[in-house]
């Protein structure tokens, strides 16, 4: 059988996605006198404000208000992105980079377990990919409880259940536009951080550099990230997009070296390479056999 040759910009692109989406966890660390909820209100209006122009441009009608008038399942996975979003920043920012991208690379594995309970069959593979994820989780948590805050690889652990919660979503009408839930999960991300920074005694308005770094995270990292993924993935086979999606995971502990000066200890490395192991080997050996990828690699936010 002939081997599909991959196209090498668009290839370049799904790797540059998850690079460019690595920088928020740094953007994250780097706003020091916030925390994960002042952090994420303003993250969430920086997203809001770029995807409302740019359907404003498009003459279409605002994607905030779209999001959470069009069903229970669009506000389920509106839902599903707060979940993992709120969680992931949090690890970020009191667990180590490492432990929080590791276990938060398990969502594959757990969106095809969540995927059960829409009647799809859970293949031999299938279950030795999620043993051996786990087996990874295991030595990146109870191995590694020295290098970060256990709350922070919980919430990690939560962020990857939310976006496979998504992703669930996402499968249960392909052909539908997914695109408001954006901005949607942002609104509810906002109400949600601003009641407990208010029932915390805390301002709404944390230091300028703060707020100016999460309104980057959003305005930029996330809506380009999105951009060049989603112009990949039209051109890119899906078992391909598994792999390249954890160049994200891959470069958030790199990111955590260089910048920040955190080095992660040797056993979570291997939990890591475990986790990494088991996605991506999971994708490799379905597309081998030619079988449709049971992976929702990342949003299918079409933002342009």
């Amino acid at each position: 059988m002939e081997k599909q040759q991959l196209p090498v910009v668009a290839s370049l692109m799904a790797v540059g996605a998850g690079v460019v989406w690595s920088f928020g966890a740094i953007a994250s660390r780097l706003a020091k006198h916030s925390d994960a909820f002042q952090y994420l209100i303003w993250r969430s209006v920086g997203i809001i404000v770029v995807v409302e122009v740019m359907f404003a441009l498009q003459r279409k009608p605002p994607p905030t208000l779209t999001a959470w008038r069009s069903g229970r399942t669009m506000m389920l996975a509106n839902f599903g992105l707060f979940l993992a979003s709120i969680a992931f920043v949090y690890a970020v920012k009191t667990t180590t980079p490492a432990n929080a991208s590791f276990l938060s690379s398990l969502t594959p594995l757990v969106a095809v377990v969540f995927a059960r309970f829409l009647g799809e069959r859970l293949t031999p593979s299938t279950m030795v990919a999620v043993m051996v994820g786990f087996v990874g989780l295991g030595v990146t948590v109870l191995s590694d409880l020295g290098a970060g805050n256990m709350m922070g690889n919980v919430a990690a652990l939560l962020s990857s259940v939310g976006f496979a919660l998504y992703t669930v979503c996402l499968r249960t009408d392909s052909r539908r536009d997914w695109s408001p839930v954006l901005p949607g999960y942002g609104l509810l991300m906002i109400i949600v951080c601003s009641a407990v920074t208010l029932a915390k005694g805390k301002t709404l308005f944390p230091p300028l550099a703060d707020m100016s770094w999460g309104l980057f995270h959003g305005a930029v990292i996330i809506v380009v990230g999105t951009v060049m993924f989603n112009a990949a993935v039209k051109h890119v086979p899906a078992v391909a997009m598994t792999v390249f999606a954890q160049s994200e995971m891959v470069f958030v502990p790199v990111w955590g070296l260089i910048i920040l000066g955190l080095r992660p200890k040797p056993l979570s490395l291997l939990g890591g390479a475990i986790v990494f192991s088991a996605v991506i080997g999971k994708a490799l050996y379905d597309g081998s056999r030619g079988r449709r990828s049971e992976f929702t690699t990342a949003p299918d936010l079409p933002l342009l």
